[in-house]
Formats: C-alpha cells, sequence, structure tokens
C-alpha cells in the first residue's frame, strides 16, 4: 500500500476531491496547513507573506491505483502557475484499526 500526500491551493482542494471521487477514490483526509515551497513566499508591494495558506490531503491506496490518484490529485490542483503545489507518496508497511484493534500487513 502507498500514503500519498498532497499540498495544493486552497482554492483547487474542492476540484482534487471531486476528480478524486470521480476515480473512486472517497476515503481521505484534509488538513489546512499553512508553509512555503521554493519560491519562499510571495511579495505584493512592499509586503512579504512567507507562509501560504495551503490544504494537505492524504489517501492510502493499494499499488495498483497510485497512477489514478496522482492523475486525479494533479488534474484538479494544476493551475500552471508557480505554487501549485506537491505530490508525495510514501510505502505503509501496517495499519491498525482502532475499533477492533486489528493489524493490516499491507
Amino acid at each position: 500500500m502507498k500514503m500519498i500526500r498532497a499540498i495544493v491551493r486552497p482554492e483547487r482542494a474542492e476540484c482534487v476531491t471531486e476528480d478524486l471521487q470521480r476515480s473512486g477514490i472517497v476515503a481521505m483526509t484534509r488538513w489546512d496547513v499553512t508553509g512555503r515551497g521554493r519560491h519562499g513566499g510571495v511579495r505584493i508591494g512592499s509586503a512579504r507573506y512567507d507562509e501560504l495558506a495551503k490544504v494537505m490531503l492524504m489517501v492510502v491506496v493499494e499499488d495498483d491505483l497510485v497512477q489514478t490518484v496522482v492523475g486525479a490529485i494533479v488534474g484538479g490542483a494544476r493551475t500552471c502557475n508557480p505554487g501549485d503545489g506537491r505530490v508525495f507518496i510514501s510505502d505503509v508497511s501496517v495499519s491498525y484499526n482502532i475499533r477492533t484493534g486489528e493489524a493490516c500487513s499491507c
């Protein structure tokens, strides 16, 4: 299994979740976060904003669904401007069901 985390613009988060749902992915976690990428923030006139509002989405899926999820995220999040976001993919070796305590070796 893989954990896919994506950091996207807040105004594109709904498009991403809709694209994921159309792809059959309905389970996800969402956080409102702040941060900055390689651009180091943004300058508007004399004001500099070091940390910008973003949304982080997390999805855990079987390996064969990774490209479907990444395609939905990129398709929903892309504006072709700096700061569109980033997708991170990690291996998941085990998960636990809190209600039952059952472990799932992934």
